[in-house]
């Protein structure tokens, strides 16, 4: 009995999937920014193998390598110390991802916890929850994490746990309010008589409906940390010892008047993740939205 329980769950959720499947790939613009998000993923990926040269080789012995221009042998030119911008930012690539999808992954898991406690159990639990989120909302963020980083350091796990500790607020209030909507519906009702403990009634049966703002939140929350770190990080209060697309223009600060290149790809390259991540958010928002419609 299980186990057929079991098989038309898993028919239902891919049946659920290929619907959202269909009705996101008729969003040309959502198709745009998935294109984008594989195209810096493979890259993230494939840097240690197809980038042209070590990122960290300075080539200071050669009086011509550094700031030169792009050409045939540095498609994007070289940085003041000689290094190859094009391997740089291939290997950017991969700092800046990590840290968007490890951090907001780690805001998403703390909203869902608080989200979904408040919003199941009410009462003190929901007045205690939101009266901290109304609170944290009310700090300047971006200045708390200058702080943050400025008292713990500021290597890349550091940055991705400060990211990830101030991003969850919003979260909390998608996650508790469609807990508010769903709880008092018969399929939960149902659940409770049928005696399911309250994680399960939580996590398996509310969440999984509940959950959808908070997906397309976390879609577009992915390029505001990259964004995040590009800022910590062209502040100087990123990882040195990293290469990401920050660091590349906090670099290019001492000499983009005269190396116009340095500072026009990395900001190229997060201005277009951030459209990329964007575009999907709203082509999931758009899918889910018309399949919950149709429930």
């Amino acid at each position: 009995m299980k186990t057929k329980i079991i098989i038309e769950t898993l028919k239902l959720e891919t049946e659920n999937f290929i619907g959202f499947w269909k009705r996101f790939k008729k969003n040309k613009a959502a198709l745009l920014g998935l294109f984008i998000f594989i195209f810096f993923f493979i890259v993230a990926i494939t840097s240690p193998f197809l980038a042209p040269y070590d990122p960290f080789d300075m080539n200071l012995h050669d009086p011509d390598a550094p700031l030169n221009p792009p050409n045939s042998n540095n498609l994007l030119g070289t940085d003041a110390a000689g290094r190859d911008l094009l391997s740089r930012l291939m290997y950017g690539t991969r700092t800046s991802l990590f840290i968007g999808f490890l951090s907001t992954g780690i805001s998403l898991f703390i909203g869902i916890i608080f989200g979904s406690t408040a919003g199941y159990y009410g009462g003190m639990w929901d007045n205690i929850i939101m009266r901290f989120v109304d609170t944290f909302l009310m700090l300047p963020t971006f200045f708390l994490i200058l702080i943050i980083a400025a008292v713990f350091g500021s290597n890349i796990w550091n940055v991705m746990w400060i990211i990830g500790l101030t991003g969850w607020p919003g979260i909390t209030r998608l996650i508790r309010g469609g807990f508010l909507s769903f709880k008092n519906m018969d399929f939960v009702i149902a659940a409770k008589g049928s005696g399911s403990s309250d994680l399960h009634i939580m996590f398996g049966e509310i969440l999984r409906n509940a959950i959808y703002p908070a997906i397309v939140a976390s879609s577009m929350r992915i390029s505001g940390a990259i964004m995040t770190e590009s800022s910590l990080s062209f502040l100087g209060l990123g990882d040195p010892n990293a290469v990401s697309w920050g660091w590349l223009l906090n670099e290019a600060m001492r000499a983009f008047r005269i190396a116009w290149w340095l500072p026009l790809f990395p900001g190229l390259a997060i201005t277009i993740i951030a459209i990329g991540f964007n575009l999907i958010g709203d082509g999931i928002n758009d899918a889910l939205n018309t399949h919950l419609k149709e429930r």
